[in-house]
C-alpha cells in the first residue's frame, strides 16, 4: 500500500450522521489531507447503513479517498468499498480475506506487539495501535505508548495507524515517531471551538 505523507489522516465517522454531515464531509476531504474515511456506525439499521454508505462512497471517490467499512467484510462488499476494518473480536482475519478478496484489511491491536506479529504473518493492510491519548470517542480500555512504534517498525514495513484522542496538540509526535497514518475522529467532528474544515486545516 502506497503512504503518501500529506495525506496522514484517517477519518473516522461520527456516531451519528445529519443531514449537514455530507457538505462538512466533503469540504474536509477536499483538503487533501485524508487517505482514509471509515464508516463506524454502530445504531444504525442495515438498510440505513447502505444508503448512507452509498453517499459517502461517492464523496470519497470524488477525492480520491479510500472508503472503509468497520466490523463488516459483507457491508463492504454490498457497498464495494475499498476495504475494511477489524476488531479483535470480529471475524478472523482468513475469513474476511475469503469475503474481501484483494480489498484492504486493516486490523486492531490495540497495545500489543503479539497481535501486530499475527496480524503481519495474515499479511494485513494496516496495522492500529491506540489508544495514544484519552478518547471522547470510546472508553479507553488499551493504553500504547511512543514505544510501541518504534518496536513495531523494526520487525514489519506494514503501515501503522495510531488511533486515540488524536489533536493539533498532540499529533506531531506520532507522526515523528514513525506512526504512518492518524486516524482521527471526535477533533474534526466534535470539535468545541473549530467546524470540522477549521479543525483540519490545523493538521499541517
Amino acid at each position: 500500500m502506497k503512504i503518501n505523507k500529506k495525506k496522514f489522516i484517517y477519518l473516522i465517522s461520527p456516531n451519528k450522521i445529519p443531514n449537514t454531515f455530507y457538505k462538512n464531509l466533503n469540504l474536509v476531504l477536499k483538503t487533501g489531507k485524508v487517505s482514509f474515511f471509515q464508516l463506524r456506525l454502530k445504531n444504525y439499521s442495515q438498510i440505513n447503513k447502505i444508503k448512507i454508505g452509498e453517499k459517502i462512497k461517492n464523496i470519497c471517490k470524488k477525492n480520491k479517498v479510500k472508503f472503509i467499512i468497520n466490523d463488516n467484510p459483507s457491508l463492504a462488499i454490498k457497498l464495494n468499498a475499498d476495504g475494511c476494518h477489524l476488531g479483535q473480536k470480529d471475524m478472523p482475519i482468513k475469513d474476511a480475506k475469503k469475503i474481501l478478496g484483494e480489498k484492504i484489511i486493516g486490523i486492531t491491536c490495540h497495545n500489543s506487539l503479539n497481535l501486530a506479529r499475527k496480524a503481519v504473518k495474515h499479511e494485513v493492510s494496516y496495522i492500529a495501535f491506540g489508544a495514544f491519548y484519552s478518547s471522547k470517542t470510546k472508553k479507553t480500555k488499551y493504553v500504547a505508548t511512543i514505544k510501541i512504534l518504534n518496536k513495531v517498525k523494526k520487525f514489519t514495513k506494514t503501515p501503522v495507524v495510531a488511533i486515540g484522542g488524536i489533536n493539533s496538540q498532540n499529533y506531531k509526535n506520532l507522526l515523528l515517531n514513525k506512526a504512518n497514518f492518524l486516524a482521527i475522529s471526535s477533533y474534526i467532528w466534535k470539535n468545541k471551538k473549530y467546524k470540522p474544515l477549521q479543525a483540519i486545516k490545523k493538521l499541517k
